[in-house]
């Protein structure tokens, strides 16, 4: 058996933002339009108005202040709001492709390995541009790496299930290093137009680079020990699909083919689970409370990592010991947890613990238990 180790993690984050007075206003001149088109039918009440948003309501609802996106310009025309991409050739890399690359060279670079040596890429993500061949496929030969490839996909906690499916190959000696990489481009899949979630999600890509602890050159993190689990629901959920179209309404813009979610009912049944799963975690390993250093946390919404930071620390988390960038990101699915450890963790000292969580659509959680080396 083999010691598993992250000892690079890379982030690509995409150059165009949108601040929320930005994202305001331009979803408030949809309001503007639809409630003029619609107004006879509005004043019959057989549909409600739509409602304004403001800034003050997103920040207090989500603590996020902008998000970058790969395409602004679709984003915010009111007649549009969705991102323009274009079509690419099949010959052409994916735009997925495109993004994870940059991460995965990033990643590769801080560790000192070659990319000739990776020998397993998980691509795993909240959503996949297409069914097959897989993307991973595409990025393992983009990136000039041996061995295979597989696509992930289990929304939010993507990369948590990633790290841990790399981990026990390492540790089991079928693979020797490993890249799971998270390319979210949240914002073809979110629905602009809804004032309860237009402002969530945005566009990045990280990558997370394992193997064993014997061959790490550097400063590194021991995977100490990793932990998954499920349980179904359906208060996050997409309905897209490729049965989509063989359904009789399959081509209507329907609501339910992009992000959706019962928020009130998430926020109530997920913060339990989470702060249990966690819990118990270190309790299997014989840690406790007072031994996590830092918490880097599925980035969806402040007061819900507030609320879990506070019980699985035992207390209120102090500066930096529960790191966000949501105000700078926004909800960026499964990449969240990451960027908040490749942006804060390099200043943990030898010996210390923490732990990576993310959360999300399953219902599922994911956690990795790491020793800075």
């Amino acid at each position: 058996m083999f010691k598993p180790a992250i000892t690079g993690t890379g982030v690509f984050t995409p150059e165009q933002i949108i601040t929320n007075d930005e994202l305001v206003e331009s979803f408030n001149a949809y309001v503007d339009r639809f409630n003029a088109k619609n107004a006879d039918v509005i004043a019959t009440g057989d549909i409600a108005a739509l409602e304004h948003s403001n800034s003050d309501f997103i920040l207090k609802a989500s603590g996020i202040e902008q998000r970058h996106v790969i395409d602004k310009a679709g984003v915010l025309d009111p007649k549009v709001m969705r991102p323009n991409l274009r079509q690419r050739t099949d010959d052409e890399p994916s735009l997925m492709c495109e993004m994870a690359l940059d991460a995965c060279h990033k990643a590769l670079e801080q560790a000192g390995v070659a990319a000739t040596d990776i020998d397993l890429v998980i691509c795993a993500a909240s959503n996949h541009e297409r069914a097959y061949p897989a993307i991973a496929v595409e990025i393992q030969q983009a990136l000039g790496a041996g061995g295979f490839a597989f696509d992930m996909n289990v929304a939010c906690s993507s990369a948590t299930f990633g790290i841990q499916a790399a981990a026990d190959m390492i540790r089991s000696g079928s693979v020797r290093k490993a890249i799971v990489v998270n390319p979210e481009i949240c914002s073809a899949h979110l629905e602009w137009r809804d004032r309860d979630c237009h402002f969530i999600f945005g566009d990045v890509a990280t990558a997370t680079l394992i193997e064993r602890d014997e061959d790490a050159e550097g400063p590194h993190f021991e995977i100490i020990s990793t932990r998954c689990s499920t349980q179904f629901s359906n208060n996050i959920r997409n309905n897209n699909g490729f049965l989509r179209r063989s359904r009789p309404d399959g081509m209507i813009d329907r609501r339910d083919m992009q992000f959706m979610q019962n928020g009130r009912k998430v926020f109530k049944e997920v913060l339990p689970m989470v702060s249990a799963h966690m819990l118990s975690h270190l309790e299997d390993e014989k840690l406790a409370q007072s031994d996590l250093k830092r918490l880097w946390l599925h980035q969806a919404n402040k007061t819900m990592n507030d609320f879990i930071g506070k019980k699985v620390l035992g207390k209120t988390p102090e500066p930096g010991q529960q790191p966000n960038i949501l105000q700078n990101y926004a909800n960026t699915s499964s990449a969240g947890s990451i960027i908040a450890f490749s942006q804060h963790s390099q200043d943990l000292r030898l010996g210390e613990i923490g732990m990576i969580c993310s959360f999300g659509a399953g219902y599922s959680v994911g956690s990795v238990v790491l020793r800075r080396q």
